[in-house]
């Protein structure tokens, strides 16, 4: 059923996707930082939104401006040099494109605490970009569970020597060590919508 301009003007927001043609652009633009990641390639992956925001909710973290954006993307690939997505599926919502992936990468370098267990590890995630009013893209923001990739990194480690053991150890102070932060208060600090309209 096809919505008419005079039937969508009645419409709360929420019920109205855009145009094809803003879709088929806000895919393209999600697709380029995709790619322009998977490369490394900061500049281009930051210059898709017009101030660059990461929300991890995993682990309730934000990541906010170009300075904070970089050291993620360049964390995240000391940690996984070869990190790469495997695209599932891409959906679209009035303010969203909504994207299932798989994150592979091998732990080659220290993440956060956890030093590296050369292990790889592949992570069904699913990723909301999303897009003002003035269809600028403001916000990645990362769904995953921070279990499925801890058990597949230490899964790769060999319990049966005592360095195996040792790299174990490190792995768990590692993981145990991050689990005392804080809350980003901006992802804590939600308001209901209002769905009466």
């Amino acid at each position: 059923m096809s919505t008419t301009p005079t039937a969508a003007a009645h419409l709360p927001a929420r019920f109205v996707l855009p145009s094809e043609a803003v879709l088929r652009e806000r895919e393209r633009l999600v697709l380029d930082h995709f790619h322009d990641e998977v490369r490394q390639d900061w500049d281009a992956t930051l210059s898709t939104f017009p101030h660059p925001h990461y929300e991890l909710i995993a682990q309730m973290l934000v990541h906010d401006g170009d300075a904070e954006v970089r050291d993620y993307c360049h964390d995240t690939r000391v940690a996984f040099p070869d990190q790469d997505h495997e695209l599932i599926a891409f959906r679209h919502s009035h303010d969203a494109v909504i994207v299932e992936f798989w994150l592979l990468g091998t732990h080659n370098g220290q993440l956060g605490r956890i030093p590296p267990t050369g292990s790889r590890h592949r992570t069904r995630m699913t990723a909301y970009f999303i897009f003002d009013e003035n269809e600028h893209l403001v916000t990645e923001r990362i769904y995953f569970d921070q279990l499925t990739i801890l058990k597949q990194l230490i899964a790769g480690i060999d319990r049966r020597r005592p360095r195996g053991l040792l790299k174990l150890l490190g792995v768990l102070k590692g993981a145990l060590g991050a689990v005392g932060s804080a809350p980003d208060p901006r992802l804590t600090n939600t308001v209901a919508p209002n769905l009466d309209n």
